[in-house]
């Protein structure tokens, strides 16, 4: 062996380095567990205590240097949110908002026109949306300049009336580029103000988005608003409640006339002009007529509605006198129906301030959907803007107030806005009981404040952020020297500390929106944990025994070799950084099954040239020789597939290709290098080292199937599997996720077990479509999926759907479940994927899919010079693929584990390309070598030989590989479980394609007359 020198220092330093690397995770571990026990069991107890030692030497590396608590936490192996639990978000920095902004928000039909059609064409398409933008004007105004829109005061440096659009373009282009870039750096000081241990903020391919990774998240809802505030603060000068209480009135009236027309549309449209002209309006507003008369009829109980009656009642003297049933009053009175207006207990006065009413959480978007209607907006002044509390008025967190503010300037901005603030502090009121935003301004800023004060002594001023009202309160006297505070709403100093910190970072220069979202509840981490580790401990103990049984001493050699190799990828995840998911546990043990093909491909070698006749010494030399050119060739098309599913994937799918990919080469330095040092040691003592057992020693020698000649019968059984597969497909379709559909996912446990229809009937009360219940592994835990709200721009969406979720499931979760507990205890997870990232998801499955083909038979290709070697590999891969989706399609009402077509199916479509090819490359080599040595037999004996000799390596291999997922689909956890799964087919599905598909196609591709380039790519003459 060559080299013995190097390659024996290299490895005693690569080990060297990984237990550098892995003793950080080691004493980070050992402090925790300190801490744990000081603790016993409080959480808050046990956070002090590490907070204490953040800066203290907890490890001093052999006296060279000192680390820190925290310097080790940095360097210790990072943990997954599904394994730790946290918060995974991808933001989407608003780009249309960015161009509205530099157009000056103008209200030219064509500019709106060209928005409107750039954010349509952006469903279907990858391109950037300033590109999408110049398209979408070029179709509208052909002939048109955007320098007519973007020729402003800011922007007059760079763009006049002669620019071309393409210039304006390269202006906006560079515009949004900073703007993003502004907000990404605004993001991150937030994130690092908020505290959270080890936070990850990057930027994504696609420019415009961000992802941000926090572990150990227990409050999402306060994530969100951290994220997703632009903190655009405003000061507005108010409408007083009398002053828009007659137009609320007659806003009523209106609505109870669109309400009537509506009920008579279907029997007498054509008897009411007012019925006519008003489902022409509600059509032009795109309002669909069938979903806003089921809204109108309410879906409230009969309790609800009572209550409604009973509060309406006691504030109005009119509802008071009309004895009125529940239906009566929903007719009559639709507005104030879900807009309770602010009138004395009696009724005799309307309430002084801007609070023109009050509304319940779930009804604030109905009495939004009813004041937009065009006919009931003109009946409103147009200085008037109505705009909801930020927090809820009363202590349950169940009603929110509207308030009218005044518009006073001719662009419709507000009076001052917070580009003033100096500086934000949280701090606690006077009464020292809440907390509040004490805020500073600058000069102007307080010259500006001290007027608006001086004019509205007596009134009130509504102080904005993000379009919520945070405060409005009473002007007592002119207010000097730019000071003013934010509080109301029952702000704790949590809260306070966060708007505070929102501000100091600064205003986004556009919308941040969660367009997709994954929560793991930190015990759910934990069981993955547990999980994860059984299932790979069992399953790596099994394959070990098993070289043992089948290789004798020379398993125990390839034993050493897997060992090391687990022990080298987790030292290369530590100092890569590189973070260790549950998917990534799952590439680590399938790269045990690769690790042990390396092996057996050098063993099953070894033993033919024992067979040979040759000697000890020169059997092991010739067998690694021989074995060389089949590993790395299934090494490295499996490594191509790692490398492009790591460029299409993201987050645990990324988790799954890294420790993949350095599974692979870990693997193939061990099964190589390694296993030769120590024969070569034994030999150095002379000591010989059995390579089978009595049972194994002629296992499969004289074996001899005729492949090529049931290749026919093969075909038709392939056939017929992909026929009915197909038929399934188009017939019954798959079990997609939200992964390409779009939509929320929420994992529910209860304290016992429940009916999923029970849960969709209760749920169905609550959304306006019944969502999809599913149970998830045991039977008090349910899967529910939901598109409600999914299209919704209103940053308080997630919070609202996931409220309505409790409402809808609180009679199944235990008396005196509070909200809290329920997210806390009962929701142990959550993903959120909008429309937009769904087309994304299903686009670069596509495209990974399609490109790991193209890679691998460009691979095969230049391998073994013959075309014919390339299209048999590439037709046994698509005849996998077709057979796995084939069997999700058909099966996946049927078992009880989820089946969902999501990106992990795609990661264990792409894995099984990798590993099918791998097998199919180890049959290529051997056939290309007989064809090399046995020139003058036929080809059909050529390759059933060739197919034969690696029958022992592919029942190993295929075998090992299985048992392992085996172990890892019936402990891993149900989370993984349709994962695996679609490997377990994969690994039956690959091995039989290599024998039965790819090789025969080859046979029957390739003319007696066709020569064969065989052997250093020579032809054969």
């Amino acid at each position: 062996m060559q080299n013995k020198g190097f390659i024996r220092v290299f490895a005693i330093a690569l080990a060297l380095v990984c237990i550098y690397q892995l003793s950080f995770t080691y004493f980070t571990s050992k402090i925790e567990k300190d801490a744990e026990e000081y603790a016993q069991g409080d959480l808050l107890k046990e956070k002090n205590y590490l907070d204490s030692i953040d800066n203290k030497t907890v490890y001093n590396f052999i006296w060279l240097r000192e680390f820190t608590y925290i310097e080790c936490k940095e360097r210790e192996i990072n943990l997954g949110l599904d394994l730790k639990g946290g918060m995974n978000v991808t933001l989407e920095v608003s780009v249309i908002d960015v161009i509205k902004s530099l157009a000056n928000y103008s209200k030219d039909t064509t500019f709106i026109n060209t928005l409107n059609l750039a954010k349509k064409l952006q469903r279907d398409s990858q391109e950037d949306f300033v590109d999408l933008f110049g398209k979408a004007f070029d179709q509208i105004e052909p002939n048109g300049r955007l320098a007519a829109f973007f020729n402003t005061i800011e922007l007059r440096d760079r763009i006049n009336y002669n620019s071309t659009n393409d210039e304006v373009l390269e202006v906006i282009r560079k515009e949004t580029e900073g703007a993003i870039d502004n907000s990404f750096n605004i993001l991150r000081s937030r994130i690092d103000r908020f505290g959270v241990a080890q936070p990850n903020i990057q930027s994504m391919e696609q420019k415009s988005r961000i992802l941000v990774e926090l572990p150990g998240i227990k409050d999402p809802e306060r994530v969100r608003k951290l994220l997703q505030g632009t903190a655009k603060l405003e000061f507005w000068e108010t409408y007083e409640n009398a002053e828009i209480y007659q137009y609320m009135l007659e806003a009523n009236t209106k609505i109870k006339e669109i309400e009537d027309a509506k009920r008579e549309l279907d029997v007498e449209v054509g008897d009411s002009a007012v019925a006519e002209e008003l489902t022409e309006e509600l059509k032009a507003e795109s309002t669909d007529l069938a979903d806003l008369i089921d809204e109108t009829t309410d879906t409230d109980t009969a309790e609800e509605e009572i209550s409604l009656i009973d509060r309406l009642e006691s504030d109005s003297k009119a509802i008071d006198s009309l004895g009125a049933t529940p239906e009566d009053l929903m007719r009559d009175y639709p507005l104030f129906s879900v807009l309770q207006p602010r009138v004395s207990r009696d009724g005799s006065q309307l309430l002084s301030g801007a609070s023109v009413g009050f509304a319940q959480k779930k009804d604030t978007g109905k009495v939004n959907r009813y004041l937009n209607l065009k006919h009931v907006k003109s009946l409103f002044p147009r200085n008037l803007k109505l705009l909801w509390s930020a927090k809820p008025i009363d202590d349950e967190g169940v009603w929110f107030e509207l308030v009218a503010v005044k518009i006073t300037s001719r662009d419709g901005r507000s009076a001052l806005d917070g580009d003033v603030i100096t500086n934000a502090r949280a701090e606690f009121g006077q009464d020292q009981a809440k907390a509040e935003v004490s805020l500073s301004m600058n000069g102007e800023g307080a010259k500006i404040w001290a007027r608006l004060t001086k004019e509205n002594v007596g009134r009130q001023i509504a102080i904005v952020l993000d379009n919520y009202v945070r405060s409005h309160p009473v002007v007592n006297q002119e207010i000097k020297g730019g000071r003013s505070s934010i509080s109301g709403g029952g702000m704790d100093i949590k809260e306070a500390k966060d708007l505070a910190n929102i501000l100091k970072s600064g205003k986004l220069p556009a919308p941040a929106r969660i367009i997709e979202e994954a929560i793991v509840g930190p015990s759910l981490g934990q069981e993955a944990i547990n999980s994860g580790l059984i299932s790979f401990i069992i399953a790596f103990v099994i394959v070990l025994l098993y070289m043992f049984f089948y290789y004798n001493h020379a398993g125990l050699v390839a034993n050493i070799a897997l060992i090391a190799n687990i022990f080298f990828i987790m030292g290369v995840l530590a100092s890569l950084g590189a973070v260790l998911t549950l998917p990534g546990i799952a590439g680590i043990i399938l790269t045990i099954g690769i690790s042990v093909d390396a092996n057996v491909l050098i063993f099953e070698r070894i033993r033919e040239e024992f067979i040979a006749g040759k000697g000890y010494k020169l059997a092991i030399s010739d067998g690694y020789k021989n074995a060389y050119s089949a590993i790395l060739d299934a090494n490295l098309t499996t490594l191509l597939t790692a490398m492009v599913l790591y460029y299409f994937g993201k987050g645990p799918i990324q988790g799954f290709a890294t420790t993949l990919g350095i599974g692979i080469l870990t693997s193939l330095f061990s099964a190589i290098f390694l296993t030769r040092l120590v024969f070569l040691a034994f030999m150095d003592r002379n000591k010989v080292l059995k390579f089978d057992t009595t049972i194994t020693k002629n296992a499969f020698k004289n074996v001899n199937i005729n492949f090529i000649g049931m290749r026919k019968f093969f075909y038709g059984l392939s056939i017929i599997f992909i026929v009915i597969g197909l038929f399934s497909l188009f017939t019954r379709g798959l079990n997609q996720g939200v992964d390409f559909t779009g939509g929320r996912n929420y994992l529910v446990r209860f304290e016992q077990d429940v009916n999923t229809n029970k849960i969709q009937s209760m749920l169905k009360n609550v959304y306006d479509d019944a969502p999809e219940v599913k149970t998830f592994g045991e039977e008090n835990q349910v899967k529910i999926t939901t598109k409600y709200m999914i299209d919704s721009d209103d940053p308080n969406a997630d919070d609202i759907v996931e409220e309505m979720l409790y409402e809808g499931i609180k009679p199944l979760l235990g008396e005196g479940t509070t909200y809290d507990d329920f997210k806390e205890n009962h929701r142990m997870s959550s993903q959120k994927v909008g429309p937009t990232i769904a087309d994304d998801i299903k686009n670069s499955a596509y495209y990974a899919i399609i490109f790991s083909l193209i890679i691998i038979f460009l691979y095969i290709l230049i391998r073994f010079k013959n075309w014919q070697f390339g299209m048999g590999a590439i037709l046994a891969l698509i005849h996998d693929i077709l057979i796995i989706i084939g069997i999700y399609s058909l099966l996946y009402s049927i078992m009880p584990f989820s089946m969902e077509i999501d990106q992990a199916f795609i990661a264990a479509i792409l894995t099984v390309v990798g590993y099918s090819i791998n097998d199919t490359v180890v049959v290529f080599d051997r056939i290309r070598e007989y064809l090399g040595l046995y020139k003058k037999r036929e080809r059909i004996e050529i390759m059933n030989s060739a197919l034969n000799s690696t029958l022992s390596r592919t029942f190993s291999t295929s075998l090992s590989t299985f048992i392992v997922l085996l172990t890892m689909f019936i402990l891993g956890g149900e989370t993984i479980r349709g994962f695996i799964f679609a490997l377990m087919i994969g690994v039956i599905v690959g091995t039989y394609s290599s024998l039965f598909i790819a090789s025969p196609v080859i046979y029957d591709t390739v003319t007696k007359s066709e020569t064969i380039r065989v052997l250093k790519g020579k032809r054969k003459k």
